[in-house]
């Protein structure tokens, strides 16, 4: 019997990096095990051996190591949905997706982490914002943003407003706006009172002001009334 268990308390390492490496909890660990792994969609465990879920895995911008937890690009999905929607997550992440709000908390709770937002106009010129700390509490605190660090690639600091504040849906409001933000702007967001982003809007085709601000916005590179043609947020552990 003693045998047994020296023998199991031997093995006990090796079987625990053997689990790590058949389930990675991010894009991060998935580089580290092999760094020649192209960007593509991936299978990550936010929360352990249950919680698998798809993801987009950028393993070349700013030096890789991206997961990718939310994505605009043509318009192919209704982003204008409901707390449990944006709670799991949702859309194809070879396209355009949300990881979930779950999953988010999940990859930054217990790590400092990173932020990168890549985004493009309809004229092909492209621009980021990056921030040295993201994180989103638990569901019972209304999964807070806590965001800071803020470095320019040209896109302005659009997100340093919506620091600290609950998610809001149309069906749950959260803001401190006496309305429901996600309603009067027809997304799902950190707002406010209400945004200076709004990744979450309608997907429009550039300059449109029929109606107000309710595109896929970053005000302080393109303004209230012009709607991206993409726009990625990317997270990654701080090293």
């Amino acid at each position: 019997m003693k045998l047994v268990s020296v023998f199991l308390l031997l093995l006990a390492p090796l079987l625990t990096s053997c689990w790590q490496l058949l389930q990675p909890v991010d894009c991060s660990a998935i580089h580290q095990q092999d760094k020649s792994k192209p960007s593509g969609v991936y299978t990550i465990y936010p929360a352990g051996e249950r919680s698998a879920v798809e993801v987009y895995c950028d393993m070349t911008s700013e030096g890789g190591r991206w997961t990718v937890i939310q994505g605009r690009m043509d318009g192919s999905v209704n982003f204008y949905r409901g707390w449990d929607q944006y709670k799991i997550g949702f859309g194809n992440p070879a396209g355009e997706y949300w990881l979930g709000l779950d999953n988010i908390h999940y990859l930054t709770k217990n790590r400092k982490s990173e932020l990168l937002v890549n985004m493009e106009d309809f004229e092909g010129n492209k621009v980021f914002a990056r921030y040295s700390s993201f994180s989103v509490g638990a569901e019972c605190d209304g999964f807070v943003l806590t965001v800071s660090g803020f470095t320019d690639g040209g896109a302005g600091d659009s997100l340093s407003y919506h620091n600290g504040m609950k998610f809001t849906t149309f069906d749950k409001d959260q803001d401190t706006w006496p309305q429901n933000c996600a309603r009067s702007f027809l997304g799902a967001f950190w707002y406010k009172d209400c945004h200076y982003a709004n990744p979450n809007g309608v997907y429009r085709w550039g300059a449109d002001s029929t109606i107000y601000a309710a595109g896929v916005e970053w005000y302080h590179w393109k303004g209230r009334d012009y709607s991206l043609k993409t726009i990625s947020m990317k997270i990654r552990p701080v090293l």
